[in-house]
């Protein structure tokens, strides 16, 4: 029986959701993904509406040897929630979330985005470590880590995950936590989707907000390498409830920014102090008093709108992106150099080099406590390419690795895997960036996935028998 009479004959009538090919009207808005750039065209599309029609896409991909990749939020920039030829397993239509705000824990579903969590959460003043753009899925960005605004007072998203569901590759539903499969939890906290589809995430919650102070600070680029270096010192002895960025870019053409900058070069400070708004202005002051700004866009501001404040930055479908990453030893006078110059050099006004300031929560567990790995660096570089017309795919492109490779003295050797560009070079992405881990992380794979279904991804190959 061919895959399609299959699908029409023994999957379809399985499902509560339903299957999309294309021949169908919907099927192109069904395949199409975050990033403008990737144009795949899976065989099936099967839009899950709960862990039944996850087993039975599972069941169906194996048994006709199909590629898979696993959509939660689609926002990966190396398009891995799709694929060409192949079966993907659509989560989006999961999108429950239940809060306990008396043992404040959250239970969410594989399709659940940002956006939907923190709507939830912050009904009851609690909010979730979760990334910074709100259309971004949980499940892909816990399991890459999770960066964002909380990231040094209360960790990364994976570190606040305590349990989870996980259809794993012979179609069984695992369920894990501190008591049982302690081994797969561990490597879900950071190691990405090579071990399962994961249905139903629980997460550790945290007071935080409805209000929190944010700065928002506009300084014109020809000041660029003082600033940087100011905020290199600044970074070290920062309060844990500060979350910051040194973002090198080109100004937009927005009335915040006096006229005669637009389109030039501009260093942006974005900080979020988690605490009471008070609290936070006194302790971003030394941030808002370095340099002069252009424009200073601080104030207290609902957590909700800050989690949006970088969303409309990155619309989905229309702008084409290619990001990669570098966790840096440090902000050396001679990497600043190498900073300004390239973000000078952008073929793209919308490109940007981000500096994440790190340490605090997200540095304090050991390389070894969950399958993420080394977090010693005080800084990771996000290399951010970002731009609409695709014959400047190239250019852009070019400009990426250039930085990439620019800065490698500079670096630790990991990456962010949740940047991982197109995937090129995964192996040395996932040798370096696991570390130590790996071997770990080799052996689980194959007692949870020995055939490596799930490989469209910063694949972690199963050890040998």
């Amino acid at each position: 029986m061919t895959a399609i009479q299959d699908v029409t004959q023994r999957l379809a009538p399985r499902l509560r959701g339903r299957v999309v090919r294309p021949p169908d009207a919907d099927y192109d808005r069904a395949r199409a993904v975050w990033n403008g750039m990737i144009d795949r065209r899976p065989a099936f599309i099967v839009r899950c509406e709960g862990t039944s029609d996850v087993i039975e896409a599972v069941r169906f991909a194996r048994r006709h040897g199909l590629p898979v990749a696993v959509r939660g939020g689609g926002h990966n920039v190396a398009g891995s929630a799709t694929c060409d030829d192949g079966l993907v397993i659509d989560l989006s239509p999961m999108r429950g979330v239940h809060v306990n705000p008396a043992a404040r824990t959250v239970r969410a579903e594989g399709g659940v985005t940002i956006g939907d969590l923190d709507h939830e959460t912050q009904v009851f003043g609690l909010a979730v470590p979760m990334g910074v753009v709100t259309e971004t899925g949980i499940a892909g960005l816990t399991l890459g880590g999770g960066l964002g605004w909380l990231r040094r007072e209360y960790g990364l998203s994976c570190d606040n995950l305590i349990s989870a569901d996980v259809v794993t590759a012979d179609g069984r539903v695992v369920s894990t936590d501190s008591e049982r499969h302690r081994d797969l939890l561990w490597a879900l906290r950071g190691g990405g989707g090579n071990f399962g589809v994961v249905t139903s995430f629980e997460f550790r919650a945290h007071p935080v907000g409805p209000q929190v102070y944010f700065a928002n600070l506009i300084h014109p680029g020809a000041q660029a390498r003082r600033l940087l270096r100011a905020y290199r010192e600044w970074a070290a002895d920062a309060p844990e409830e500060i979350s910051a960025f040194a973002i090198l870019w080109h100004a937009p053409a927005d009335e915040a920014i006096p006229a005669e900058h637009h389109g030039r070069p501009v260093v942006t400070f974005a900080a979020m102090h988690s605490g009471d708004p008070a609290h936070g202005e006194a302790a971003l002051r030394p941030l808002r008093d370095i340099g002069s700004p252009i424009a200073d866009l601080s104030g207290p501001k609902p957590y909700l709108e800050v989690q949006r404040f970088f969303d409309e930055d990155y619309p989905a479908h229309v702008m084409r992106y290619y990001w990669k990453s570098r966790y840096l030893g440090g902000l050396p006078d001679e990497l600043i150099d190498v900073l300004v110059e390239l973000n000078e050099a952008s073929p793209s006004p919308h490109s940007t080099l981000d500096v994440w300031q790190l340490g605090g929560a997200f540095a304090r567990p050991g390389p070894q406590a969950t399958a993420f790995g080394d977090r010693s660096a005080p800084f990771l570089l996000g290399i951010e390419a970002n731009w609409e017309d695709p014959e400047r795919d190239g250019a852009c492109i070019r400009w990426a690795r250039r930085v990439y490779d620019a800065v490698a003295p500079f670096t630790t050797g990991a990456d962010y895997l949740n940047f991982p560009g197109l995937l090129e070079d995964h192996d040395r992405m996932v040798r370096d960036s696991f570390g130590v881990n790996l071997a770990r992380l080799a052996e689980l794979k194959r007692r949870y996935d020995p055939g490596n279904l799930f490989r469209l991804n910063p694949n972690i190959r199963p050890a040998p028998q």
